[in-house]
């Protein structure tokens, strides 16, 4: 269980010399229960990624089913992606480019809950929101924290939310006029 907390230690500090040097002197092979173990493949994709080891990678990422905090996870398996294909094209990608790439190659259910993020919030977070709005377009300070706590967003998050589809819905109003 030692080297399971010293994996944890230096995946949390971001030491990714401490994890070469320590994965270099583990025994081989490792026992079946201390290979498989999350925080073990955790700190290994990290290694993978800052290496530049990107088939293993996603061979770790796409193989084992992680519990919660993925976007750390989520966010090297986008990185990875950009990488291959800025050294492929040889330039760096555009914000076209990373969305067509992002498309190409859509995380795995391993690190992602499937739900897709529209404009920085979840289909169903959005869904709530058009809900409550067909309702009450000018909901009032306690709906909108109510609104907050029901969708992980902040009050203010919930109010410009609400401003800006007011805002919207004027601007479509007054072109069909």
């Amino acid at each position: 269980m030692q080297i399971i907390k010293k994996c944890e230690e230096l995946e949390e500090e971001n030491n990714i010399e401490g994890l070469s040097h320590f994965f270099f002197t583990l025994p081989r092979p490792l026992p079946l229960e201390i290979s498989q173990n999350e925080s073990i493949l955790r700190a290994r994709a990290l290694y993978c990624f800052h290496r530049g080891e990107y088939p293993e990678l996603y061979r770790i990422l796409e193989t084992t089913a992680f519990r919660g905090s993925h976007q750390k996870l989520q966010t090297m398996w986008q990185e990875a992606h950009y990488k291959e294909v800025e050294k492929q094209r040889g330039r760096p990608l555009g914000p076209v480019d990373k969305y067509r790439v992002r498309k190409k190659y859509p995380m795995p259910r391993t690190i992602w809950d499937g739900e897709q993020k529209t404009h920085c919030f979840k289909e169903r977070t959005r869904n709530t929101l058009r809900e409550h709005y067909l309702r009450d377009p000018y909901p009032n300070p306690n709906k909108k924290k109510e609104l907050a706590n029901q969708t992980g967003l902040t009050p203010m998050q919930v109010g410009n939310w609400f401003k800006n589809r007011r805002q919207r819905d004027r601007a479509a109003a007054a072109k069909n006029k």
